[in-house]
């Protein structure tokens, strides 16, 4: 430093003054008044180089800030649901290329109805090379309402792939589509440019059997579409391919006539072939194997939990709840939620995905004949990059070993689909074997595939022993043959008011001889029969779970009178009203009457949660429990039976605006539940059978009379 001519201040290189800075030889507060004027002077000496330092200081910390808040965005990411629109806008969609167009929608829950659906899409594009021809999850297809009105507007030909579940409810996929198309009763007569044809997928067994698909159908006619066709209605309690197939068969002669124009000739007679669908597989060393067979698909900690995107939760309770005198098993297991970000609300089912006991998948790898230690990755698209033809594959699992695929993905014990059977024929080296195979997928062999294989209950792996020269590639086998392990729902056993931190199952095992003298043991039944607890072991079971909302509620009104109806483990979402009834009271609300009616064999035997339902009618959180034993007296007494026993009461209720709840089998009980329920009321109400059947109508409809039946 020299000095100044004009005053006794000093002019400091910017290193000399950062240097001074940092090692605190010109802070201000260690020096005296006079050092400290001497450092205020250079300072303003200094100005240019002050402001440069203190701005770059600034942009240091601001960068810094911007890292950190990415970083810690990045660990939290945001729920996949608002992505979902991003995800859907393909500008091809818009592209004009002179091409007709034709979409297909499916709402599924298993996955058939898309599979369904993209085998009509399949071969229809090789019938009509003029058209263009879209499959759509109907959840996918628009972010909100005023998108599924602007977006069908424009729909001219249309096919509907819809799945019934429950009571009647929609696929989890198509609820949001369903909910808003049978509501909109005034839109008149908008969709005139729309033709279309709706394929339904049900079980005659249930009550209302395919009600998804005919009010759609019937709202698509109402509202100035043209039905190309009648509805399908497929009933998965026979052969739903074979509805499928003669349903697409009344499809094409309606597509010729719209796709088709005289300058393409006559339709080709040379009967379409379905293509054995087959995933790319790469194999590798074990010893450099990419993956970890302990982590679950996408079980990973994800934000938003859905079937997709599961939650890995440990198993922190499990304990039989018949007593040793019985010759079946129900199981009580709770799942640890504490920490996950997942909840639920009474009444919610969870959705389980388990594994395949190790004597199936041992099993399973003999009859494909490789080793269990086997590690590959299956591919969408071939070595090249290029995609494999054909949109109809699965999304491909994340590498694994054979015996780790088999044991978490792979359907082993349900009876393959006619499509497997000519996977299976495609890779047989016995020619008797392929013929027999091909026989049974034909629609020649269609009464003894019914005989054979639907009525016999056999399985696929007794099928695949039964034609032992059939031994299909990975790639076949998991593309065409095994279907995906679907995941598993029961009806929530809590409530969060009592239990935030634990989801309460309650399972009845599934054991049981099919005719063919196989005992079939229930894949997620007998895993949580086996399951190890966490107060037993810190190895302890885990499963990848995740919580599907349901519309079985309570009443928000807490006065309102409530009818529970629920044998066996029907009783399951009751267990849950009551404690929610429980904790309510104990926070001081006050309480409308209640009744359950449970059902069960023997008060020795299956009376599962006895002390818990006394303590309940102790408590007040349930006014009266009615139990009827099936097994006890000289004559089968069942629920329905006690209800006409409590009819007066019942009614009473009802005329009080009270709700009424059934749970359990769909096919026989909520059926008999439902009889006596129009009993008491014809009776009750003094009411010929019409004028029943439309009031015990009309509490459906307005939500008084709910049910969880399967």
């Amino acid at each position: 430093m020299e000095p100044s001519s004009s005053s006794n201040s000093m002019k400091v290189s910017p290193l000399d003054l950062m240097s001074a800075i940092i090692k605190g030889r010109m802070d201000p507060s260690n020096a005296s008044s006079e050092s400290a004027a001497e450092v205020a002077t250079i300072l303003l000496e200094n100005r240019e180089f002050v402001m440069i330092l203190t701005t770059s200081i600034a942009v240091l910390i601001g960068c810094v800030v911007v890292l950190v808040w990415r970083r810690s965005s990045g660990q939290k990411p945001k729920p996949v649901q608002s992505l979902k629109p991003l995800i859907v806008k393909e500008p091809e969609v818009e592209e004009d290329d002179g091409k007709k167009k034709v979409t297909i929608f499916f709402g599924t829950q298993t996955g058939t109805a898309e599979g369904f659906a993209k085998a009509l899409a399949e071969e229809a594009r090789a019938r009509y090379e003029k058209a263009t021809f879209k499959v759509v999850d109907l959840d996918d297809y628009a972010a909100d309402d005023d998108e599924y009105e602007e977006m069908l507007k424009k729909e001219t030909l249309a096919f509907f792939f819809l799945a019934t579940y429950g009571d009647g409810e929609p696929t989890d996929n198509a609820a949001r589509f369903y909910k808003w198309f049978a509501e909109g009763n005034e839109r008149g007569k908008w969709l005139g440019n729309m033709q279309y044809g709706v394929f339904g997928l049900g079980n005659r067994q249930y009550e209302h059997f395919n009600k998804v698909a005919k009010v759609v159908d019937e709202i698509l006619a109402e509202q100035g579409a043209k039905r190309l066709l009648p509805v399908g209605l497929g009933d998965d309690d026979q052969c739903i391919e074979d509805d499928f197939s003669a349903w697409r068969e009344l499809v094409w002669p309606e597509l010729d006539q719209l796709l088709r124009d005289e300058a393409d000739g006559p339709t080709v007679s040379t009967p379409y072939t379905a293509a054995v669908l087959e995933y790319h597989v790469v194999f590798y060393d074990p010893a450099d194997a990419p993956i970890n067979d302990n982590n679950w698909s996408n079980a990973n900690g994800h934000a938003v939990y859905d079937a997709q995107h599961p939650c890995r939760s440990n198993v922190a309770v499990r304990k039989e709840l018949h007593t040793p005198a019985s010759d079946r098993s129900c199981t009580h297991l709770e799942f640890d939620i504490a920490g996950t970000g997942l909840s639920y609300e009474t009444g919610d089912h969870v959705g389980v995905y388990c594994e395949n006991l190790i004597e199936t998948v041992e099993e399973g790898v003999k009859l494909l004949g490789l080793s269990p230690d086997t590690y590959f990755s299956i591919h969408t698209d071939k070595e090249d990059g290029t995609p494999i033809s054909g949109s109809s594959l699965p999304p491909p699992f994340p590498p694994c070993s054979l015996r780790t695929a088999l044991t978490r993905y792979a359907d082993l014990l349900s009876s393959p689909k006619k499509s497997a059977l000519l996977a299976l024929a495609a890779h047989a080296s016995d020619p008797t074997d392929a013929d027999r195979l091909r026989h049974l997928a034909s629609p020649a062999g269609k009464d003894e595939y019914a005989q054979w294989m639907v009525a016999n209950q056999r399985s696929l792996l007794e099928v695949m022993a039964e034609f032992p020269s059939a031994r299909p590639p990975l790639g076949v086998f998991f593309a065409s043959v095994a279907p995906r392990l679907q995941p598993r729902y029961y009806s929530i056993s809590s409530s969060p008011r009592m239990a935030p931190s634990r989801i309460h199952v309650t399972c009845a095992l599934v054991y049981e001889k099919t005719p063919t003298g196989r005992v079939h043991k229930g894949v997620c039944s007998t895993w949580m029969k086996n399951a190890v607890p966490l107060e037993k072991s810190q190895e302890c079971s885990w499963a990848p779970i995740f919580v599907r909302q349901s519309n079985f509620k309570l009443p928000a009104d807490s006065k309102v009178p409530i009818i529970m109806i629920g044998p066996g483990t029907g009783l399951a979402p009751f267990r849950g009203f009551l404690q929610e009834r429980f904790a309510l009271k104990e926070a001081g609300a006050e309480l409308g009457p209640s009744i359950l009616f449970f059902g069960c064999r023997n008060r020795r035997m299956d009376y599962i949660y006895e002390e818990e339902l006394n303590n309940f009618v102790d408590s007040g959180a349930l006014s009266e429990l009615v139990v009827a034993f099936s097994r006890e007296g000289p004559t089968k007494e069942y629920v329905q039976h006690k209800m006409m026993e409590k009819a007066s009461d019942i009614w009473n209720m009802i005329s009080q605006g009270g709700y009424i709840y059934v749970c359990g089998d769909a096919k026989g009980m909520a059926r008999d539940v439902h009889r006596s329920l129009h009993t008491i009321v014809q009776e009750q109400g003094s009411l010929d059978s019409s004028k029943a059947e439309s009031m015990v109508k009309n509490l459906q409809m307005t939500g008084r009379y709910l049910r969880d039946v399967w």
